[in-house]
């Protein structure tokens, strides 16, 4: 085609991306997993920090413990600093709870908000973000639905949220692309 493409594996921005998992239980035995390959042109750190984007969702020190950042207005519009390359985050999300088709496509949807949460910019025209949803039908599905489905798709958005952060936050350097415990 014409184009110098180079390979590096997955990457986040200017650092290396990875694969992430998290999960979460509620007190009526609802499970919720996520596993994400985190590939982003956006950043999933706040630029000119240690501080990851999903800072509100961590669970102790589970991606460096380093809490949430007020921006200024001035931090708000920051320029990006990756190349155009083809980009893809992808996610799988598990859950115990009995979901129809259309069910798991909500949560599909909602799920993809943690994409947004945790990486900055998300689903631009670099990227071919993607999210799955299964259920292995263990639990019934609390009534009303469309209140457990709200519930479950938010928990399902954390979980994709947290698992993003992790995996870069584990990732090791390869070649042009640090990992972010060498680069932080």
């Amino acid at each position: 085609t014409g184009h110098d493409v180079k390979f590096f594996g997955a990457t986040a921005g200017k650092l290396k991306g990875g694969l992430g998992t998290s999960s979460f239980v509620t007190e009526e035995g609802w499970q919720i997993g996520a596993i994400a390959v985190t590939n982003s042109f956006g950043s999933v750190v706040v630029p000119g920090t240690k501080r990851f984007w999903a800072g509100d969702v961590e669970y102790g020190e589970e991606f460096g413990g380093f809490g949430v950042i007020r921006l200024k207005p001035k931090d708000i519009d920051y320029q990006l600093v990756s190349e155009a390359m083809i980009n893809t985050t992808v996610c799988v999300v598990a859950t115990n709870l009995q979901l129809t088709k259309a069910e798991a496509s909500r949560i599909a949807i909602m799920s993809q908000d943690g994409i947004a949460r945790a990486v900055r910019p998300a689903h631009t025209p670099f990227d071919g973000d993607s999210v799955f949803v299964l259920s292995t039908g263990a639990l019934a599905l609390p009534k009303p639905a469309a209140v457990s489905l709200g519930r479950l798709g938010n928990l399902a958005g954390d979980c994709v949220s947290r698992a993003i952060a992790r995996g870069v936050y584990h990732a090791h350097s390869l070649k042009d692309f640090p990992g972010y415990k060498t680069a932080n």
